[in-house]
């Protein structure tokens, strides 16, 4: 059977330390990554319900930047919003300018 003693040494105990906060400019920036692809999303599914979650998601992380992430992303955040409402135009497209019935569609090239 087991001992009932507690082998354990109080000398060896290291107590918990906080590992030290990361520089702003390592951190992932999840909200300018997905303000940026969901009007890509919108776009090639031609989803409207993206289309507008991502006009939403994009004001939101436009309104939201700080001065670090500011200087430290590539693209402002003006250009995700005009590039969802863009994203938002073209889902909202074939209501204005609806396809000709009949009309062939393009087909692929033929392979040479």
């Amino acid at each position: 059977m087991a001992s009932k003693k507690d082998m354990r040494r109080p000398d060896l105990i290291v107590p918990y330390q906080e590992p030290p906060a990361g520089k702003s400019g390592e951190t992932p920036e999840f909200s300018s990554t997905l303000s940026s692809t969901m009007p890509m999303a919108a776009i090639f599914t031609r989803n409207r319900y993206i289309g507008w979650a991502a006009v939403v998601f994009s004001m939101q992380s436009w309104l939201g930047e700080s001065e670090a992430t500011t200087q430290s992303t590539s693209t402002p955040g003006y250009f995700s919003v005009g590039m969802s409402i863009m994203a938002l135009l073209v889902t909202y497209l074939p209501i204005f300018m609806p396809p000709v019935p009949g009309q062939a569609q393009p087909t692929a090239a033929p392979a040479a």
